[in-house]
């Protein structure tokens, strides 16, 4: 059985980071003291859920955590420093700390070392999320213990619905541009001015001119989302920040 700590301490371990080459010690007085820290921890780096779902929305929702208050995000598996820098680097996840637990002294100091043998992993992390004031567990979410890897409430999301229920999430944004477009850098630049962070496709790139016909029904660049919505190219997009605005007034 899985026990919850909060109103714990958190164990009083060094984690062997790396920095300029170098070997560096990073003890968790460093990370939690007199600080207020989100950790998440989860089985291993590069696997599925962690990759596609786990860390890229910590990471995505970085900037909301820091407006409600929280100095750090952290997370940790039980993972050499070689690895854990090299998927901070795949994942482009510069918002977050990624701390190796190699020998799995921390997470065994939290009762959430587990052995996957059976998927050749030895012991790693149960997958779970806690919210840490001066190093002491205010809230933890434990994923419940059945077969697999279970997901359900270690995520952002909850994290955040917990610490503050009525934080203003960033929109999913996204916009196709190609190289040297001048309408693709003016639409830009109103997502800039908006405060709409975006993730940018780039033709040639990261996809044809054949994907941007099959998504927009378009030739033409810029084409802009927003949650799933096809706002259009440039002109639509002013149109549709404008609307936006006069909505908020």
């Amino acid at each position: 059985m899985l026990a919850n700590r909060e109103g714990q301490k958190v164990p009083q371990v060094v984690f062997k980071t790396r920095a300029n080459g170098e070997f560096v010690d990073v003890s968790s007085d460093d990370i939690f003291r007199g600080r207020t820290v989100v950790v998440f921890a989860l089985p291993g780096a590069f696997t599925p859920t962690c990759s596609s779902t786990h860390l890229p929305r910590y990471n995505e929702l970085a900037g909301v955590f820091r407006e409600n208050g929280v100095d750090e995000i952290v997370c940790i598996s039980v993972n050499d420093a070689f690895v854990m820098d090299a998927w901070k680097e795949d994942q482009e996840a510069d918002n977050i700390t990624l701390l190796p637990d190699g020998n799995g002294e921390f997470t065994a100091g939290m009762g959430m070392l587990v052995d996957k043998s059976d998927l050749g992993f030895g012991k790693r992390s149960w997958r779970y999320s806690m919210l840490v004031r001066d190093g002491v567990i205010e809230k933890q979410f434990i994923e419940p213990e059945v077969a697999g890897d279970p997901f359900e409430v270690s995520d952002a999301d909850t994290m955040l619905n917990y610490i503050n229920p009525q934080a203003r999430k960033p929109r999913a944004v996204s916009i196709i541009t190609k190289p040297g477009c001048p309408y693709c850098a003016a639409a830009k630049q109103m997502l800039g001015e908006a405060d709409m962070p975006y993730e940018e496709i780039v033709l040639g790139h990261d996809a044809t001119q054949a994907s941007l016909r099959a998504i927009a029904g378009s030739d033409s660049v810029p084409q802009i989302f927003v949650e799933g919505r096809h706002i259009g190219d440039s002109e639509a997009l002013a149109a549709w920040l404008a609307g936006e605005a006069k909505t908020a007034a």
